[in-house]
C-alpha cells in the first residue's frame, strides 16, 4: 500500500485525464456526440479530451462555467459575480469535429442513444456513488435538459465529481427537505448516472485500488484528499508516476486568473 495526497486541482487534472482515457469516451469521440457541459472539473475533462481530437490550443477554462462558489462577498477577477457574459459555449463534439460555440440547448433533441453527456455535480454519496446537483434555474437549467435526453432517449450520462464535495446523509431525503415549498435557496436534484471520482480515475489509469483515509489542509491543500493505493508493484508504480504528473497543477482560481 502507498498513500498520496491530491489537492483539488490535482484531483480534477486526473479525472480529467482518466476521461480521455476512459473507453465509452473514447469510442463516442470518434462515431456520435459527446457533449461535456460548463463546469470547473469539466473544463479540465474538455483540455484532455480536446488534445485527443486536436483542438487543444482552441479550449481555455478561463469562462467554461455558468455559476462558481466563491467565498462570501468575493467577486471574479472582472469585480463582479460570475455571469454568461463571456460564456464560450459547452463543448459538443460531432464525429471528432468541435461544434465550437454550441451548447447543450442547441443540440439536446438530436441526441440519442449511443451519445454521451458530461454534467458534473455538487454533492457526493460516496458510500451509494451518488451525486446531485445544486439548482438556481426555476426551469433546472443543464440538468434537466441532460436527463430529458438521459432518461428519455437512452443517452449516457457521466458525472465527474471530485471527493471534496462528498456529503454526509442521504442525497434524496436531503433533496427532499430544501425542496420542499416554504423553502429558500437552491434546490437540489439527485441525477442517475455513472459517478466519475478520482477513485474511478485511478482504476481507470492504473489498475491500482483507491480508499480515502483523511482529508483537509491548508496552504492550498483545503479540500485536499488522502489516498491509500493497493495494488502490484507495476499498477503502484504507474500510480506513482501519475501522482507526480498531477500534482503541480495549480488551482482553479490562480489557472484563470
Amino acid at each position: 500500500m502507498v498513500q498520496f495526497v491530491l489537492t483539488v486541482a490535482a484531483a480534477k487534472r486526473l479525472i480529467g485525464k482518466a476521461l480521455a482515457a476512459h473507453p465509452i469516451i473514447k469510442a463516442v469521440i470518434s462515431s456520435a456526440t459527446l457533449v461535456i457541459i460548463a463546469g470547473t472539473t469539466n473544463g479540465y475533462a474538455a483540455e484532455e479530451i480536446l488534445k485527443v481530437v486536436g483542438y487543444a490550443e482552441d479550449f481555455s477554462k478561463r469562462r467554461f462555467f455558468r455559476g462558481i462558489v466563491l467565498p462570501p462577498g468575493r467577486t471574479t477577477e472582472t469585480g463582479r459575480l460570475p455571469d454568461e457574459s463571456d460564456f464560450p459555449g459547452d463543448v459538443v463534439i460531432v464525429k471528432g469535429v468541435w461544434q465550437k460555440g454550441k451548447t447543450l440547448f442547441d443540440v439536446a433533441k438530436g441526441l440519442r442513444e449511443g451519445d454521451v453527456i458530461l454534467k458534473g455535480a455538487n454533492a457526493l454519496d460516496l458510500c451509494k456513488k451518488q451525486a446531485a446537483v445544486l439548482i438556481g434555474h426555476p426551469s433546472g437549467g443543464t440538468t434537466i435538459t441532460a436527463l430529458q435526453a438521459a432518461v428519455g432517449r437512452r443517452v449516457q450520462l457521466i458525472l465527474p465529481v471530485g471527493l471534496e464535495k462528498r456529503v454526509p446523509g442521504d442525497l434524496m431525503e436531503i433533496a427532499a427537505r430544501i425542496n420542499a415549498p416554504g423553502e429558500s435557496g437552491f434546490r437540489l436534484l439527485p441525477v442517475p448516472g455513472e459517478v466519475f471520482t478520482e477513485i474511478d480515475a485511478i482504476r481507470q489509469l492504473t489498475g491500482a485500488e483507491a480508499e480515502m483515509l483523511a482529508a483537509g489542509g491548508v496552504g492550498g491543500a483545503e479540500g485536499a484528499v488522502w489516498l491509500a493505493l493497493q495494488g502490484s508493484p507495476e499498477q503502484l508504480a504507474k500510480a506513482e508516476e501519475l501522482m507526480k504528473e498531477v500534482s503541480g497543477e495549480i488551482s482553479w482560481s490562480d489557472a484563470i486568473a
